[in-house]
């Protein structure tokens, strides 16, 4: 069953981009552009966490955290253009969980929601580790061991490949690689994850026979897994 984020924000473009990176990650989402509204669909959507905005329209975040509170203990995490130590501790006194100054990146955002729910025990632990032969891609440690020896790999690179290596012999497209790897915020061009594919190429070829990572012409790539 997806978590459920309640996202108070009254700039729709940050609402906007909140929303599609939590849904692509796998969330449900609910937006509202004012205090009011935030509490409104706190009660019926009932949310497993909160990110909330400190500077809204009428009522703003340091009210609606506080009413939050009094009724019960559901994660909130404040979004605010305000950076001062002084309104950090405001915030966290007051009942928030965390703390976001904007401008921010969404792989912040999403890192934060993630171990505030596990704090929260509302997410469970998933590794994010995938073993083929001879191969070992580890996205928690980010460690990447080819016939049992540990290869430097750049994030990107290990991420590209763990991807990839998620869905065996499904074909992605340079713009979906571009997307669900590099994400919304990300503007190159569609050669980077050529540069990417051929350098993991570099560290991989003729490891093992029973996969491979494959360009698919025309298309893009996939990584192919001979069948058993």
């Amino acid at each position: 069953m997806p978590r459920k984020v309640l996202i108070v924000e009254d700039d729709t473009n940050i609402a906007e981009l909140l929303h599609l990176y939590l849904e692509k990650e796998g969330f449900e989402t609910c937006v509202a552009n004012t205090g009011g509204k935030g509490l409104e669909l706190y009660r019926s959507f009932q949310p497993d966490l909160v990110l909330l905005d400190v500077m809204l329209p009428v009522m703003d975040g340091w009210t609606v955290c506080k009413k939050i509170r009094e009724a019960d203990k559901t994660p909130i995490i404040m979004l605010t253009a305000k950076g001062e130590t002084t309104d950090k501790v405001s915030g966290l006194e007051m009942g928030a969980d965390d703390y976001i100054v904007k401008p921010f990146e969404m792989k912040e955002v999403l890192a934060r929601i993630h171990a505030v729910l596990r704090r929260f025990g509302a997410e469970e632990s998933v590794e994010k580790k995938l073993s083929f032969d001879k191969l070992t891609i580890n996205l928690d440690s980010y460690e990447l061991l080819v016939d049992g020896k540990r290869i430097d790999t750049p994030p990107k690179e290990l991420e590209l490949l763990y991807h990839l290596a998620s869905s065996p012999n499904r074909v992605f497209t340079r713009n979906q690689l571009l997307d669900e790897v590099w994400g919304f915020d990300y503007f190159g061009d569609s050669r980077t994850v050529d540069v990417h594919v051929k350098r993991l190429r570099e560290k991989l070829e003729g490891i093992s026979a029973k996969w491979c990572l494959k360009t698919v012409w025309g298309v893009g790539y996939k990584f192919e897994v001979a069948a058993a």
